[in-house]
């Protein structure tokens, strides 16, 4: 600020007020100066301070901000891992699969190859025994054409010298026996064919009496006779009979029926085989077929008489039969609940079997796996093909718990907690139930290859069984007693199928004939 000068009168005593004055003006001058400075530093601190806020504001803004970009890059991080550990899932079971595939290939190969071998090993046996036999065939021709020979010399020269053939000790004959052939003892077996041989003791080994051993033999003579030849003798029919009869009753391995009967092994077993096909060709259809109308209708007599239950036509029962492990389709035939209860791995195949009240089988249905149920068998059997064709209709069979019920078949009742009605009749049913396990029970006892492992084939079996159950039903019609020794006790479990209730009129009528067996006085007393 420029302040006028006043003039030089009032100079000197102006001078002082000049001065000041210019004191006084220069006062304000600092005071607006420190004024704005202080304005200015407050402006710079609320800049400064604003600044702040904004910063703090855009930290504060960006803080969410960065927390949602974290979130967002573990959740890419994370679905990545899942992606690599669902592609490394997916390579695992592509690598599984091809294993598992490869695992069932190599066993269908090594099963193929093993019977493919046992196969190759088959064909070769049968070679070298078409081989041997060619062999011994030629061996004893020429070896008899030389005895021929021989004993044509021996012969003229003793006839010569007045010596009979007795004392020449070979006769010149074509009848003569194999020389080649091993000598064997058939001393039991001819003591046992003479007339004055005990009927107790021929019983006890054939289980059966001289008079039905000849019935069978003059049955079968047509189809088991042999011709003899120039190199031996063909084996009695009588004796073919003995040796599979035999052979069936005890069970017994082929070398002591060698020794016993005075024959090779192979012969023996060849014997059994041929006299059991014709058993079940020949004396099958006459003595196991299933009953006519006026047969049946005198059954459910007998049934009726015995549980007061009507139109009874049969009882039912399955048994298993021991075997020595197959080799293919191992699995099908094992005996689970046998195994369980003997505590010994168990092979089976099953026989079911439906009897009238004497006992004798009017059906049977041989050969199925031992580990199927009773219910799967009688699905597989003729009788259930024809009894769903209408051949049963209004007639039962009565069978185990382990069959189900149907509008043929008559079970007794399974669940808990049952009615004086419902025990009334199944006390009533399990005299049916009966008749047939001792059929069964006298079938294993009577025939002793039933009762253990057999060496034979299980595409033999078959034929074996159906020709014990016709010798069986031979010996009930005939009424053959049965040595108390031999006598059997069955063991086979029963299970409950899956659908036991298979018909909805058969458990009305069941139920009917139940509450006619109580409310009529006709099932007794003993179920209470």
């Amino acid at each position: 600020m420029i302040i006028p000068t006043p003039p030089d009168i009032f100079a000197e005593d102006c001078s002082f007020i000049y001065s000041l004055l210019e004191e006084t003006m220069k006062e304000p001058t600092s005071t607006t100066t420190t004024t704005t400075t202080a304005t200015k530093r407050r402006r710079q601190e609320e800049e400064e301070g604003n600044n702040m806020k904004k910063r703090t504001t855009t930290t504060a803004a960006a803080a969410p901000k960065k927390k949602q970009k974290k979130e967002a890059l573990k959740e890419l991080v994370t679905s990545f891992l899942l992606l690599e550990q669902e592609e490394q899932q997916e390579k695992l079971l592509e690598s599984s699969d091809e294993i598992q595939q490869l695992i069932e290939t190599n066993h269908r190969q090594k099963k193929q190859t093993m019977i493919d071998y046992y196969n190759d090993l088959q064909d070769d046996y049968t070679d070298l025994e078409q081989q041997s036999d060619q062999f011994y065939i030629q061996q004893s021709r020429l070896s008899t054409a030389n005895k021929i020979a021989a004993a044509s010399a021996i012969s003229t020269a003793a006839a010569n010298k007045g010596l009979s053939a007795k004392e020449g000790k070979v006769q010149s004959g074509g009848n003569q026996r194999r020389l080649w052939v091993k000598d064997r003892s058939t001393a039991w077996w001819d003591q046992c064919s003479h007339p004055d041989y005990p009927e107790a003791d021929f019983r006890k080994e054939f289980r059966m009496s001289k008079e039905t051993f000849n019935l069978i033999c003059d049955e079968l003579s047509k189809d088991v006779v042999k011709v003899d030849t120039m190199l031996r003798q063909a084996i009695p029919v009588r004796q073919r009979v003995a040796v599979c009869i035999w052979r069936l009753a005890t069970g017994a391995p082929l070398r002591h029926v060698s020794e016993r009967f005075g024959l090779g092994i192979s012969t023996c077993h060849k014997l059994v085989l041929e006299v059991c096909l014709a058993i079940k060709t020949v004396l099958m259809p006459k003595f196991l077929q299933w009953p006519d109308e006026e047969k049946l209708k005198n059954i459910e007599k007998e049934f009726e008489s015995v549980s007061r239950i009507p139109n009874v036509v049969g009882s039912m029962y399955t048994t298993h039969i021991p075997i020595i492990a197959p080799k293919i389709s191992v699995s099908a035939y094992f005996n689970k609940r046998h195994t369980e209860r003997n505590q010994k791995t168990s092979y089976s195949i099953t026989v079911q079997g439906v009897v009238d009240p004497k006992g004798v089988f009017t059906d049977v249905c041989i050969g199925w796996p031992g580990s199927m149920p009773d219910d799967q068998v009688l699905e597989k059997s003729a009788l259930y093909q024809r009894a769903n064709g209408g051949q049963l209709k209004g007639s039962w069979i009565v069978g185990s718990s382990g069959y189900p019920l149907m509008d043929w078949v008559l079970v007794p009742y399974t669940q808990h907690n049952l009615t004086w009605t419902q025990h009334a009749f199944n006390e009533k049913i399990g005299d049916i139930q009966r008749v047939g396990e001792s059929a069964f029970a006298r079938l294993k006892g009577r025939w002793g290859c039933l009762q253990k492992r057999t060496e034979m084939k299980l595409q033999d079996l078959p034929v074996v069984l159906g020709a014990c159950c016709v010798l069986h039903n031979i010996c009930e019609m005939r009424n053959e007693e049965m040595d108390p020794d031999v006598k059997f006790e069955l063991f086979d479990d029963e299970m409950i199928p899956e659908n036991s209730l298979r018909s909805m009129s058969s458990i009305k009528t069941r139920d009917n004939i139940a509450h006619n067996l109580l409310h009529h006085g006709l099932a007794g007393t003993s179920f209470l």
